[in-house]
């Protein structure tokens, strides 16, 4: 495996199965305020959580309101620094440039997710942000983790705003 490939998901049973639940409770709670459905946990470096967050892009009006974007924000409070040196971020779809970029400069240890995203990608897909040597801190990612349920919420959010006489949000 080299060195910019995630490691692939595992089974559904890992240790990664509790924080998949909340990030994915998290999702679901997104999509219930017209959020597209993903969720994210940082958990500490004993594995305990430390923040969670779905997505409130559209709840808000803020378009950085990302759920990784919001976890992050609220571990660091909670951890007293801005620097997450061996927390986890879990999440529910591969972080777009702008969530990959804040893990990078919030120093995580690892980033854990659930479906590839092809559109936006930004640590495997499209481009691999969080280790390009020519940055100060490199993120270890592994990728896949219940990755088929991770995006069915997405393409059943999407497929359910297509049906003719949904209004699109």
């Amino acid at each position: 495996m080299s060195s910019h490939t995630p490691e692939r998901g595992a089974p559904r049973t890992t240790r990664w199965d509790a924080l998949f639940d909340v990030a994915l409770a998290e999702a679901h709670a997104a999509s219930s305020h017209g959020d597209v459905p993903i969720g994210a946990v940082v958990c500490t470096p004993g594995g305990d959580i430390l923040a969670a967050a779905g997505n409130e892009r559209e709840a808000t009006g803020d378009p950085t309101a990302h759920a990784e974007i919001l976890a992050l924000r609220r571990a660091a409070h909670l951890w007293g620094s801005s620097h997450l040196e061996g927390c986890v971020l879990v999440t529910t779809l591969e972080p777009c440039t702008m969530c990959a970029g804040a893990a990078v400069v919030a120093r995580v240890e690892r980033i854990v997710f659930g479906a590839y995203d092809p559109k936006a990608g930004a640590v495997a897909s499209l481009w691999d942000v969080v280790r390009d040597p020519r940055l100060p801190h490199e993120v270890a990612v592994t990728g896949g983790i219940r990755a088929e349920e991770c995006g069915a919420i997405i393409r059943d959010f999407f497929a359910e705003r297509r049906r003719p006489g949904v209004e699109a949000e």
